[in-house]
């Protein structure tokens, strides 16, 4: 009788001991299977686009150069690569040293007013030529023939503006672009060329009767300042003293001249 009465007893803590078993045995089955989940792995971000190479800078043109130095003979010729016409020596007719000046460029090839052509006419020398040495300069000589002045100019500003004679009915002044060639005292050549001389590489067609001073165009000086801002040269343009001294100091040779109507 005292087994029958404990009998459910024990039935119940059995009972009890069972569901504590299976919970933890459920809590620890939890636990094994959430420990082995495989997270999904999350996807690397794309990788930047490939930066483009900037492209190679292009190589600049070398500057044209504005004058070409003759240090030993050099050939002329009609055009890039064309025949010879004549020979630029280190010193020019009057002895002075020898400046081309460069007007144009063909590839490898300089244009070069020089006075061995007709005015207007270009010779061409190679640049790589090693007779030749190159400089650069910022001045140039503007001449208005209608307005009778020539300025000098540097960097495209004008210095100094000058009132000149300039050629006479009949031997009117050659247009057109010219150099200066030599730079000379013009007493050595005589009273009516002033103290100085800018010879030009241009020439004369139109020489008066009976002249006997040669066709080389020039800008100099004059034993008569009354006709300076007057039609009365025979094709030069002629100014003060005072002018021409500035023009001699400051203007280099080969210094280009452009001169209009």
């Amino acid at each position: 009788m005292a087994f029958r009465s404990s009998f459910p007893i024990l039935l119940a803590a059995l009972a009890a001991l069972f569901v504590m078993s299976y919970s933890a045995l459920s809590a620890a089955s939890v636990r094994e299977r959430d420990s082995q989940t495989v997270v999904p792995a999350q996807p690397l971000p794309a990788p930047p686009p490939p930066t483009p190479e900037a492209p190679a800078p292009k190589a600049k043109p070398r500057p044209r150069p504005d004058i070409a130095i003759v240090r030993r003979t050099v050939p002329l010729r009609a055009r890039p690569n064309g025949r010879v016409v004549a020979r630029a020596r280190a010193r020019t007719e009057f002895g002075g040293r020898r400046a081309l000046s460069v007007a144009a460029r063909r590839g490898a090839w300089l244009g070069v007013v020089t006075p061995e052509l007709p005015n207007g006419k270009l010779a061409w020398v190679h640049a790589g030529n090693r007779g030749l040495d190159f400089r650069r300069t910022a001045y140039s000589l503007h001449a208005d023939l209608s307005g009778r002045w020539l300025e000098l100019r540097r960097e495209g500003r004008i210095l100094r503006r000058i009132t000149v004679a300039v050629g006479r009915p009949g031997s009117e002044t050659p247009t057109g672009r010219f150099a200066v060639t030599d730079k000379l005292r013009g007493t050595s050549y005589g009273p009516y060329y002033g103290c100085c001389v800018l010879a030009l590489n241009g020439h004369q067609p139109k020489l008066p009767a009976g002249w006997q001073g040669g066709d080389r165009l020039a800008i100099h000086g004059t034993n008569s300042p009354g006709t300076i801002g007057a039609a009365a040269s025979a094709g030069c343009l002629r100014a003060a003293d005072a002018d021409l001294e500035v023009l001699m100091r400051r203007v280099p040779l080969g210094t280009p001249v452009f001169i209009r109507n």
